[in-house]
């Protein structure tokens, strides 16, 4: 059976180590490790990126990622191919599943990023929708998992919209564990569904699940501080949307209520001085740029997962992972 990974939560039973694998496999890579260096388990295979929405750290942590992995880094652009054109979603997914021995894709409705898997033969991994944001999840617990000796006992706190990394970062949490505490303006909350999901899963396994409109509230006594533009791609026009965050810039002020060791986290691009200052952004406790290195290391062991299971299996019982 093909598996696919459009929100975080399709890969709840083994999440823990898909993560736990992308950072043993990352030092040992880094370290020049023969194993680690020669794993090829996308061995010659292409694997085709969609892109409706342009891409920094997506499109390079997946070429690179691919490459590194053995395989070949097809990039669709929108204008490329005819999907959703003059073709629908579903036939494209047939046709290049006759290809390719994976596809990710980054959409604007999870719909078709849905629809795609739906009718795919090879695993489909959502580099983002509007709904859900995968890839980055699993990038920012790898993070929190680097810097933190054990996840036991840490509060993560959200600051900012409702939207679609809240939606797989909430998720992401209660599955190992942490506590999620998010702070929204009234009006921008996450998806209904999303919350039942993630309290669903919290309860299981011991955590909490703390919605409010109070910043302040939010951060106090949080490890980790965690926000994304107030404006996401495809929002330009909802300039009045602003007004609603007035207070839930993440300052100097805000994280003065958190641990001393506070960590910031921000999926990026920044918008410096509407949601987040220079300040936190640059100071030694952000942990940014560690999470957007990570989207590379994260997706390799995503892709190894869904691609070659035995071969991931195999490579994390060499790293002593299991």
């Amino acid at each position: 059976m093909t598996r696919h990974l459009l929100a975080i939560d399709d890969v709840e039973d083994d999440f823990e180590m898909i993560l736990k694998w992308a950072v043993e496999f990352k030092r040992l890579w880094k370290e020049g490790d023969d194993v680690a260096v020669n794993f090829m388990p996308l061995d010659t295979m292409a694997v085709g990126s969609i892109y409706e929405k342009p891409s920094t750290r997506t499109r390079v942590s997946f070429e690179v990622g691919i490459n590194r992995l053995g395989g070949y880094p097809l990039t669709l652009l929108k204008n490329d191919i005819q999907l959703g054109k003059s073709e629908t979603v579903g036939d494209t997914s047939q046709v290049l599943s006759r290809f390719l021995g994976a596809m990710t894709y980054r959409c604007f409705a999870h719909a078709d990023v849905a629809e795609l898997a739906n009718y795919a033969d090879v695993p489909v991994l959502n580099a983002l929708s509007d709904k859900h944001h995968p890839c980055q999840a699993a990038a920012d617990l790898m993070t929190i998992m680097e810097h933190f000796i054990s996840t036991d006992g840490v509060k993560v706190a959200w600051v900012g919209d409702g939207n679609n990394v809240l939606h797989d970062l909430m998720l992401a949490c209660a599955m190992l564990g942490i506590d999620i505490h998010y702070a929204i303006p009234e009006g921008y909350e996450p998806a209904e569904d999303v919350v039942k999901r993630t309290i669903d899963i919290a309860t299981k396994n011991g955590s909490k699940v703390i919605a409010t409109n109070d910043p302040v509230e939010a951060v106090s006594d949080a490890d980790v501080v965690y926000t994304d533009v107030f404006i996401s791609m495809g929002e330009e026009h909802m300039k009045d949307k602003m007004a609603s965050f007035d207070g839930f810039q993440v300052n100097e002020k805000l994280v003065s209520h958190m641990n001393d060791e506070w960590k910031f986290m921000h999926c990026l691009p920044a918008h410096r001085g509407d949601e987040v200052t220079d300040w936190v952004m640059d100071h030694e406790n952000s942990i940014v740029f560690d999470q957007a290195e990570n989207r590379m290391w994260a997706q390799m062991s995503l892709l190894a997962y869904l691609v070659s299971f035995e071969a991931w299996e195999t490579m994390g019982e060499f790293m002593g992972i299991g």
